[in-house]
């Protein structure tokens, strides 16, 4: 189970009645009807949604954009499905680098190197870099999630004509698979569209509504785009207090593919995934950690506990559900929901063994 919003938030109050009982029965007898494996009261409360929207008179714009983003996010889901259980990395940056660019060679060796490793690409399924990391990676090791603009945006002859091409008409659907489809984001030198996507994803991370996971900024040999960046980065918003220190951690400038690779790679060492049970955190190991590295721990990261120690445990209750890593070892520990940068730095300590 993904929790793709971070668990910073408290869980919604759910309401799964209309308000009238006879339509209540109603509702639930259709569901009964379908015979479904997944959590009946959150399909209950979609049908519950979707009518009250037409009680409360939504204009029939509205109505006509959220219909088109259900189907838009439920066909992605579709699509994702039967590759849940691989890792997947994704890659922006520019559309207009050519391919006798340093950054182009970079971004299909990144693809390459990812897809030997086990990893598939997701990129935006156009031409330039992601058409670059798409041709590294290969057709049958690629999802293109593609947005439909006013001018002609053609799919990269990599990922056209695929399956797992996927056209989407709001880049707010588009983005939320991007974040809770990919397990690492890899940014190579691009224009507004590559800043809009790194900033995003940093700024759910720094407030809780994404799980944390590998930023990679990556250059061409020698290049200074991403050092530039991060100059005005540490120059104007550190220095103006607008973002801490600890953000940092979100982010790691690689001088090399080998480099990103290798850090994409790390930080799932030991880190397996993670999730919110309540106000604990629950890191799943792929191996269990020595006493003394979890005792080290409640020294070192003590800012960043809430209240108690670092426990390690086999999976909770809460978790029984997900029966594939119920053998996996458990770091659980009750965290204070604002440093997130410090939670990247909890994990980058467990991947220590």
């Amino acid at each position: 189970m993904q929790d793709h919003n971070g668990g910073a938030t408290n869980r919604p109050i759910r309401s799964n009645s209309i308000g009238d009982s006879r339509l209540d029965q109603k509702i639930r007898e259709l569901v009964d009807e379908i015979h479904m494996e997944k959590p009946r009261e959150l399909i209950e409360e979609m049908i519950v949604t979707a009518l009250k929207m037409a009680r409360d008179q939504t204009s029939v714009a509205d109505l006509k954009m959220l219909n088109r983003a259900l189907k838009e996010l439920r066909y992605a889901g579709q699509v994702f499905a039967p590759y849940r259980q691989r890792r997947k990395v994704a890659v922006f940056g520019s559309a207009r680098t050519p391919e006798d660019a340093e950054e182009f060679k970079a971004a299909e060796n990144f693809g390459r190197e990812m897809r030997e490793r086990g990893y598939m690409i997701v990129t935006g399924g156009g031409e330039g870099i992601m058409g670059a990391a798409q041709r590294g990676a290969g057709r049958e090791n690629s999802f293109g999630l593609n947005i439909r603009l006013p001018f002609e945006q053609s799919a990269n002859q990599t990922i056209e004509g695929d399956k797992k091409l996927i056209s989407f008409n709001y880049f707010f659907t588009r983005k939320l698979n991007f974040v809770k489809e990919t397990h690492a984001i890899a940014l190579f030198p691009g224009g507004f569209g590559t800043m809009d996507e790194g900033f995003e994803v940093l700024t759910l991370m720094q407030t809780g509504k994404a799980r944390i996971f590998p930023v990679v900024l990556v250059d061409k040999p020698g290049g200074t785009y991403w050092q530039t960046w991060l100059e005005f980065l540490r120059g104007h918003l550190l220095k103006l207090r607008l973002i801490s220190e600890d953000d940092f951690n979100l982010l790691h400038h690689c001088e090399s593919v080998e480099c990103a690779v290798e850090h994409i790679m790390h930080f799932y060492h030991n880190f397996h995934s993670s999730r919110w049970v309540g106000g604990k955190l629950v890191i799943r190991l792929q191996r269990p950690l020595s006493q003394k590295l979890v005792e080290k721990m409640d020294t070192e990261f003590d800012d960043v506990l809430a209240s108690g120690k670092f426990t390690q445990c086999a999976a909770l209750p809460e978790e029984s559900a997900e029966t594939e890593i119920a053998h996996l070892p458990r770091l659980v520990f009750q965290p204070k929901r604002r440093n997130f940068g410090r939670l990247r730095a909890v994990i980058d300590a467990v991947n220590r063994e």
